[in-house]
């Protein structure tokens, strides 16, 4: 079954619904190691995405376009970069499907969260093992590729990895240099992962 424009704004508008519910989680969590402003701007970022008619575009890669350039607009933060980054990579990676003669499908998601994954590494110069979302979308990308292709499977991998990472530093970013302060305490990025998932 081929994932449509429709589809890809269904779940942007799931995103940001669930990003005004847990604004001010995600800005708790991040006033313990950052701005405190995580919430904030995930819901800003999230909402001008789903008011972009990304439903209203002919192919999945132009909806993809469309909330790139949405999330552009409205961003100011680095981790609001990383989604935009996240988005055109996502309008990339469809565009190339659709080259090939058809539409993506669920079986390509793999492929497309790895790909988002490493351009979102080289934008924000963050690697695996740094306690951030690229740890998340490591997670994601290798449960999605190793069964399943869910929404529930993303969110349990998204959820594990939050887990896995609680206990360790920061190794990037305004927390890595006070990385006590970061041990015992959720990566925001991580935990809007998990959270907006769910």
């Amino acid at each position: 079954m081929a994932i449509t424009a429709s589809d890809v704004a269904a779940f942007v508008a799931c995103l940001s619904a669930g990003a005004a519910r847990e604004e001010q989680t995600l800005n708790a969590a991040d006033a313990r190691l950052g701005d405190g402003d995580t919430g904030s701007m995930l819901r800003r970022v999230f909402a001008a995405m789903a008011t972009a008619n990304a439903a209203g575009a002919a192919t999945v890669s132009e909806a993809g376009k469309r909330l790139a350039a949405a999330a552009m607009k409205e961003t100011g933060s680095s981790l609001g970069t990383l989604v935009a980054t996240g988005a055109m990579t996502f309008a990339r990676e469809a565009r190339e499907i659709e080259g090939a003669g058809r539409d993506p499908e669920p079986a390509d998601l793999p492929r497309i969260v790895a790909a988002m994954r490493d351009a979102i590494s080289m934008r924000g110069k963050a690697e695996t093992g740094d306690k951030t979302i690229l740890d998340s979308l490591y997670a994601i990308a290798a449960a999605l590729g190793g069964g399943e292709v869910s929404r529930e499977v993303a969110a349990q991998a998204a959820q594990q990895a939050l887990a896995a990472f609680r206990d360790r530093p920061c190794r990037i970013g305004r927390a890595r240099m006070f990385p006590e302060r970061s041990i015992g305490a959720d990566d925001p990025g991580m935990l809007a992962a998990a959270l907006l998932l769910a």
